[in-house]
């Protein structure tokens, strides 16, 4: 078994308590699902949509994350798959692709 990182990209947010509520409880029967299967080592958090980048010669602090909300992560989780194939097709059950986002998945280094 290998780690890898889900990172979610994009994805619409509900605009009422009632619609929130139903993404909630999609995520984490997608959760209770892969966890029962042995999938989940680290479930993560979600990520706030603000933060800064730190970057550059001078080193610059700039508000960020990205100007497209596409590209805003807004959360990660530590996934074991046999392989990246396996990680992939488990990526597939995310909530997030039903709200038009997207999952990106990587390998962790070993080290």
């Amino acid at each position: 078994m290998g780690e890898f990182t889900f990172l979610y990209r994009g994805g619409d947010r509900a605009a009422t308590p009632e619609g929130r509520q139903k993404q909630m409880e999609k995520w984490m029967a997608w959760f209770r699902e892969i966890g029962e299967k042995g999938h989940v080592k680290d479930p993560g958090h979600p990520l706030e949509r603000t933060g800064k980048i730190v970057q550059g010669k001078p080193i610059a602090v700039n508000d960020g994350p990205f100007a497209e909300v596409k590209d805003v992560i807004g959360g990660y989780t530590l996934i074991e798959a046999s392989d990246l194939a396996q990680a992939a097709e488990i990526a597939k059950g995310c909530p997030i692709l039903e709200a038009g986002g997207a999952v990106e998945v990587r390998p962790v280094m070993k080290m």
